[in-house]
């Protein structure tokens, strides 16, 4: 990029259900974003992230709809899709054009209304991300790949299923401090996993995967004001720099990778993201990872460069990634218990980690938190965005 690129805004709306129709949770999460920001008139360009608007709500051109239901026109507005990486695909867009110096001002939403179709049909959904002829044909959907993933990755590090439970117990802790999170229950470690009634409150989903291992199917929204320097340092707010961005793909069908548990496009985002921002990951205060799946956090906290590789759990249980720890993953909940609105996921942790270097993340704020870090997982990791924010004030 030409010239950095800043947060001005940031805007969620609760996770969940959502009373509304698709175009109320963009449009809430815009204004909330706009407002935090002060900026509105200003706004040059929009990026809507969404996946399913056309399978699950009958809708299309999310991007000119919402600049209608905001009175933004003739704003040019675009709709972006890269499955659960859509709201990181969005923001990376909207980061380019500021920083190309195309536009000084830009608004991202991300979004998405999953609930409005039955459990199975949003999991039908979500499986068509496998590829068509070698996976989703047969049956397999994305907690069926992570079940195989996870019996492989446990297998070979000697993770035990109470280790995939302190993922869901950790962010679940974490989520009953996030006014935004569609779960804000905490759990406890016998509840879930050892006492009789755990067989009926936690079934399988997909061995060695349980229900609490995996993410609930969530509605709601979230967005960013994307803005120069310039016009960062005119709000008064902190200045939270995006520093960082790398993206990178895999195969798509993951029974053709080398090693189904080297997550490549997971390293290698990371590795760009951390390059561009000329840090280590050893310099991260708090990071969002994207755990669909419990097993997904202990897997990228390694693979992004936090632990050693088959060491993840070990930190895990010795609590240096709780909200006290040395580095507190996923603060908000994680998709676990915020929610994973698949098209805002992405947007929704940029909004996580800024809130934080801001110091606006009340309960469960990380102290003296300057830089930042989120791994936004698209498809079974065939096409992933990593980003480093870092305040400068």
């Amino acid at each position: 990029m030409l010239r950095d690129v800043y947060i001005a805004g940031c805007g969620m709306t609760g996770f969940g259900r959502a009373a509304g129709d698709l175009l109320d949770i963009l449009e809430e999460a815009a204004l909330a974003a706009t407002e935090d920001a002060g900026l509105f008139s200003e706004i040059e360009s929009v990026f809507v992230a969404n996946m399913g608007a056309g399978i699950l709500n009958h809708m299309s051109g999310l991007g000119s709809a919402l600049v209608d239901r905001l009175c933004l026109y003739p704003t040019p507005a675009e709709l972006v899709e890269n499955g659960p990486a859509s709201g990181g695909s969005a923001a990376k867009i909207g980061a380019y054009a500021v920083g190309s110096g195309a536009v000084d001002v830009a608004l991202v939403v991300g979004g998405e209304k999953m609930r409005a179709v039955t459990g199975w049909e949003a999991t039908d959904f979500v499986a068509t991300l496998s590829h068509p002829q070698a996976e989703y044909i047969y049956g397999v959907t994305l907690p069926a790949l992570a079940g195989m993933f996870a019996r492989l990755y446990m297998e070979k590090y000697g993770i035990t299923p109470e280790h995939l439970a302190r993922v869901a117990l950790k962010n679940h802790e974490n989520g009953t401090k996030n006014p935004y999170a569609h779960i804000q229950q905490a759990v406890s470690l016998d509840g879930i996993l050892n006492r009789p009634e755990a067989v009926v409150n936690n079934p399988w989903v997909a061995e060695p995967l349980r229900m609490f291992d995996c993410c609930p199917v969530s509605d709601g929204g979230a967005a960013l004001v994307l803005c120069s320097k310039e016009v960062a340092e005119k709000t008064g707010k902190p200045l939270v720099k995006i520093s960082g961005i790398g993206q990178a793909t895999d195969t798509h069908a993951v029974h053709e990778r080398e090693d189904p548990i080297e997550l490549k496009a997971v390293q290698l985002a990371a590795k760009k993201a951390f390059e561009e921002a000329g840090i280590k990951p050893s310099d991260v205060d708090v990071a969002e990872l994207h755990d669909a799946f419990t097993i997904l956090e202990i897997a990228e906290s390694e693979q992004v460069g936090f632990f050693e590789r088959g060491t993840g759990h070990i930190a895990l249980e010795k609590g240096e990634t709780s909200l006290g720890g040395k580095l507190p993953i996923n603060p908000s909940g994680g998709l676990k218990a915020r929610g994973h609105p698949v098209g805002a996921t992405g947007v929704a942790q940029l909004v996580e980690i800024a809130w934080q270097l801001r110091g606006d993340a009340g309960e469960r704020q990380v102290k003296n938190a300057r830089t930042g870090f989120t791994c936004n997982f698209g498809g079974f990791g065939n096409n992933v965005l990593c980003f480093v924010l870092e305040r400068e004030n």
